[in-house]
């Protein structure tokens, strides 16, 4: 037996392929060698061995509605606790729900599920332990009944695993998941009428290394009713074309959205060619925002704004929009922040609406309570960092930043009631209209703060050792 064991293991053969090998037409392909989408169906197979759909009549590329088959098979898996394995092929489904315990296993890139229409795809709520991978589940466009807010829907499931799956053509949100706890990974989203993919009122989901694009509203929502604890990690994702379709200052086109939820990290994500945001967190508090890739924005790249508290935005890097960061709304109780170590360049003074409040073509832009450092802006084309609004300005220090090309360096507001701010051993190149101008508003009235005692005037701030040239 020994000697068996050790032939196998020089074969590169796994003890999971073999008790897959009995799967159907794979038996012979996986025990010579098993391919590449082999392996990826035998990471979620249980070791107890798969049920091969084709003992419930189920044919791939069968031209007629399988969705009761499909369904008796899905059930019967679970009840004994088995993954269903299904070959490649068409199958052509609809309105399928999942208990507790399914696992469907496909081929990634053969095995897919073509949604005929007559109200969702698929649907599971109040379950456990469900997963599904290597499966293309393809919308067609079709209609998708008024009580499905997506193709696919999972509704207070826990422990939920989506891996390698590909999810196209939904008229909805393509995925949706509402109070639920897992993790959706290395799979694609594109093609939905809404967004890409929506969490509500999450309870420890992970989304991680997915690749959504071409999304009419929104590409990853992860949002909840009543703001609360959240603790979502988005992650190295790859989030691309995001239109905003239904239109709105920001409601919709976001790559990468959060609202309401607090304690969310949103790390090591490069995000390209949203029609508004990159990454905008509207209330959410303790978020973590940090090494993430913006490109090409709309509007602006980075935002956090209104009722948040705590929010750490770093080491990412911004090329492309009409704001690159904005950390606002201090008026509706947004404050606290850290702002460090960004790259910031290439902002444009147009954006998909008229300019509003500050305008547009501003590199970074803080209101309250805030440590803004290690920044590098470059090529703003109207302000490198814009230090409040009116009277809203409070604690907000802008310490070792480098700043380059932009007519002006730092406008800091001088409107009466205005809080404390520091801005010292910043530099400063390039600055054609000045590197320090005081605002009133949006209006430009004093002259450059760094000459002489300039900022004197002016007790809320303290204005020293910046080099400007």
């Amino acid at each position: 037996m020994e000697r068996n064991s050790q032939r196998i293991a020089a074969s590169g053969i796994s003890r999971r392929t073999l008790l897959l090998g009995g799967a159907g037409a794979l038996a012979g392909a996986a025990l010579a060698e098993p391919s590449l989408p082999a392996r990826a169906a035998v990471r979620v197979a249980d070791l107890r061995g798969t049920i091969d759909a084709a003992e419930f009549g189920i044919r791939p590329g069968a031209a007629d509605d399988q969705s009761s088959l499909m369904q008796q098979a899905i059930d019967a898996a679970a009840q004994r606790g088995r993954a269903l394995f299904l070959p490649g092929g068409r199958y052509t489904v609809a309105n399928l729900r999942l208990p507790s315990g399914t696992k469907l296993v496909g081929l990634p890139g053969q095995t897919r599920f073509d949604y005929q229409g007559g109200g969702h795809l698929i649907y599971c709520e109040k379950v456990k332990s469900v997963g599904i991978e290597g499966i293309h589940f393809d919308g067609g466009n079709r209609f998708i009944g008024e009580y499905a807010p997506a193709l696919l829907h999972f509704a207070d499931a826990q422990d939920v695993a989506i891996e390698g799956c590909t999810v196209t053509g939904s008229t909805k949100t393509g995925l949706a998941l509402d109070r639920c706890s897992g993790r959706v990974t290395n799979s694609t989203i594109s093609g939905a009428r809404l967004a890409g993919l929506r969490s509500v009122e999450a309870s420890g989901l992970a989304i991680t290394g997915n690749h959504v694009h071409d999304c009419a509203n929104g590409g990853i929502l992860v949002h909840r009713w009543r703001e609360g604890d959240d603790g979502t990690i988005v992650s190295d994702n790859r989030v691309e074309r995001i239109f905003a379709r239904e239109g709105g200052t920001g409601q919709n086109g976001n790559g990468i959205n959060i609202f309401r939820a607090h304690n969310v990290i949103v790390r090591g994500n490069r995000v390209a060619d949203c029609a508004f945001s990159a990454i905008r967190s509207n209330g959410g508090s303790g978020i973590i925002i940090e090494g993430n890739s913006c490109l090409r924005s709309g509007e602006t790249a980075i935002y956090s704004e209104f009722a948040f508290q705590g929010a750490v935005i770093a080491d990412n890097l911004v090329d492309g929009g009409a704001i690159g960061i904005s950390i606002a709304n201090f008026l509706d109780g947004g404050r606290l922040a850290t702002c460090s170590g960004n790259v910031v360049r290439n902002l444009v003074d147009t954006g998909p609406y008229p300019a509003e409040v500050q305008g547009f073509g501003i590199g970074i832009a803080v209101e309250a309570d805030t440590a803004l450092t290690g920044n590098v802006v470059e090529n703003a084309a109207r302000i490198g960092l814009h230090m409040g609004w009116g009277p809203y300005l409070r604690d907000v220090a802008a310490t070792s930043n480098v700043l380059r090309d932009c007519p002006i360096g730092v406008a800091v507001t001088v409107v009466e009631g205005a809080g404390p701010a520091l801005i010292a051993s910043n530099m400063i190149t390039g600055a054609r209209q000045g590197a320090v101008v005081g605002h009133r508003w949006k209006e430009a009235t004093t002259g450059d703060l760094t000459r002489d005692d300039a900022a004197s005037r002016f007790p809320h701030l303290s204005v020293s050792g910046n080099v400007v040239r």
